[in-house]
């Protein structure tokens, strides 16, 4: 606790007494302490109970020397197996400040230019408009100011081993702000710098960073997959939490094409060498692994993140910018430079103070967790030599009272759940797969007499909310389903102009209205003999002779004069979907000597029949 905030719990007529014990203590912890680690035991035992975390890893580096390092707690919680300071985790978002050094090494090399049009490097990327084509450059997107919004969900609910499949989608994300307006967080934007270092060197992103960063420092352990993670002997097995406080181990995340955003997995040692080149002006051991030049780039101010603006109970941690993969503030102060990092379960943070020569890595194994920070503010105080502030109660009255501020919320905010109202259609017709090529495909299922909807790697039960309105919630496959959770989102289904379900929106990116998913129909097996039996020509009404035909032995097509050939999908018995145009369908007439008489186009605007001849 500060000693401004002590003053207030006496007396007045103690007040003097307190004012001269306090100034005593503080010019004593200044001066004369020398081990700013001592007790730190069991105030981090402490941390780790209050947040039912499992374990962390904790370097502290001085200059060139690292002066504390340790593990805490558990990195595999089941087996008892103690965290040391080799343990491997993974680092997150932390990635991102190598990502950006390998432009800046390719900058000093003369083989790119930071305030030039990406475009330039990555022809064949496409934004979403003109404007975003042209002006977007490098050191944009190393900031990020190119006006896109996050759009996670396209790369971690429909994942992909592909780069290219990843950049294809950004064509079709639709920008917040104008490029320079505003910033916004965007993963995608750093799997581009990768890209671009990939086009230029020949080489991929791993091997960029594995040769001009790893090697050279020393990060003989550190690795950018989760295959390769899993076979260090001392790594970390991540862990989340359910309702606030029962610990439970997660799946590793296969974060694969967007590795330049967040795949690397190392430990607090080898991130101890990292910071250290930071610290010492871009030098490892005398040698110098990130240009100088650069350097001063990317911890300086190229965006603003907030207004970060000083409150009363922290006047002196204020302003909130944003260099080329890191973070800066006044920390009280002291400039500070940092970056966070969070995937399923872990979580990081890296960070460093320029001008006092200190740096700071903390690394744990739960998921979203606020262990990091904590850890990390408490040593800064101590080796900074400022006066002792409790961040770990800090953060639990602030959390508290977001709780409690959150269910008042609740409690005053009156539902907009229409009473005794149904789906519009039966639940076996919103069954389908919806796509968006921003995003990808997911499938809505009818199974059981529920809608289920598998969405990369989740799998989420639809409830009904109200008309054709659907809440969405977890499926475990231990758990089951928890409907004690909730979430805001909400899928809301759509018709087309026949009255058939045709799309579904959901709002998953909130700077943006709801994502428009249109819908297919699912294909069903069948086999090359059974297409034969809806080959020949039919006669429509005597307007057109309709040629239905079989190509490469597997599929049907359909040929209506003076217009292009149609794939025919299977869908259901003798009906097809036309492949290229949603709400279209033939449906096929079969006799009881399974021959084909006739067919129907079923459009929105009427069907259309015609006799086979």
């Amino acid at each position: 606790m500060p000693y401004t905030m002590i003053k207030k719990l006496f007396l007045a007529s103690l007040m003097l007494v307190v004012l001269v014990f306090a100034n005593a203590q503080k010019k004593n912890k200044l001066i004369t302490k020398t081990n700013p680690f001592a007790d730190l035991d069991t105030t981090f035992e402490r941390v780790l109970k209050d947040w039912h975390g499992v374990g962390f890893a904790v370097a502290v580096v001085e200059k060139d020397k690292v002066i504390y390092s340790k593990g805490f707690g558990y990195r595999d919680l089941e087996n008892k197996i103690p965290v040391t300071p080799n343990t491997l985790f993974a680092i997150g978002s932390c990635t991102k400040a190598f990502t950006a050094s390998i432009l800046g090494i390719l900058q000093k090399d003369g083989k790119v230019e930071l305030n030039k049009p990406v475009r330039n490097y990555l022809p064949e990327l496409k934004f979403f408009n003109d404007n975003m084509n042209n002006q977007i450059q490098l050191n944009d997107m190393m900031s990020h100011r190119t006006g896109l919004p996050r759009h996670d969900y396209s790369w971690y609910a429909f994942p992909t081993s592909s780069r290219d499949s990843l950049m294809k989608r950004i064509q079709y994300m639709e920008p917040s702000f104008g490029v320079r307006e505003k910033w916004q967080y965007n993963n995608f934007m750093f799997l581009l710098q990768g890209m671009v270092a990939e086009k230029i060197t020949g080489n991929s992103w791993e091997n960029n960073v594995q040769e001009k960063i790893f090697k050279p420092l020393g990060m003989t352990n550190s690795n950018f997959s989760i295959l390769d993670l899993q076979k260090n002997k001392d790594a970390a097995i991540g862990y989340g939490l359910k309702k606030d406080s029962i610990i439970k181990k997660m799946d590793y995340y296969h974060i694969d094409a967007m590795g330049p955003a967040g795949s690397i997995n190392s430990n607090v040692m080898e991130m101890a060498n990292w910071v250290s080149t930071w610290i010492n002006g871009g030098k490892f051991n005398g040698k110098e692994i990130i240009p100088s030049s650069y350097l001063n780039e990317a911890m300086g101010s190229q965006m603003v993140i907030g207004t970060g603006t000083p409150t009363i109970e922290k006047p002196d941690v204020f302003f909130s910018n944003y260099g080329f993969g890191w973070m800066t503030a006044s920390y009280k102060g002291h400039f500070r430079v940092e970056h966070g990092g969070n995937i399923d379960g872990f979580s990081a943070s890296t960070c460093f103070f320029p001008s006092d020569s200190i740096g700071i890595i903390v690394l744990t194994n739960q998921n979203g967790s606020s262990i990091p920070s904590i850890v990390r503010n408490t040593i800064a105080d101590r080796v900074l030599q400022l006066p002792n502030f409790d961040w770990n109660a800090d953060l639990k009255k602030t959390v508290a009272k977001a709780k409690v501020t959150a269910k008042e919320a609740e409690k005053n905010t009156s539902s907009n759940q229409k009473a005794n109202t149904h789906p519009s259609h039966p639940l076996k017709d919103y069954d389908g797969l919806y796509h968006h090529p921003a995003y990808g495909t997911f499938e809505v299922s009818y199974m059981n007499d529920s809608l289920i909807c598998k969405m990369g790697k989740d799998i989420l039960w639809l409830r009904n909310y109200h008309y054709d309105i659907f809440e969405p919630f977890d499926k475990d496959p231990t758990d089951g389903i928890d409907t004690t959770e909730k979430s805001p989102t909400r899928f809301a289904f759509q018709m087309n102009e026949a009255g058939d379900i045709s799309s579904v929106q959901i709002g998953i990116e909130p700077t943006l209205p709801p994502i428009k998913f249109e819908k297919t129909v699912k294909p069903k097996d069948i086999s090359a003999d059974e297409l034969t039996k809806y080959v020949g020509d039919y006669d429509l009404a005597g307007a057109a002779i309709v040629k239905v035909y079989v190509k490469d032995k597997k599929t049907l097509f359909v040929l209506v004069p003076g217009q292009p050939d149609y794939e025919l999908v299977p869908i259901d018995k003798d009906k097809f979907s036309l492949k290229i145009i949603n709400g279209y369908f033939v449906q096929f007439e079969i006799n009881d000597k399974a021959e084909s008489t006739g067919l129907t186009f079923i459009q929105p605007n009427g069907n259309f029949k015609a006799k086979k001849k």
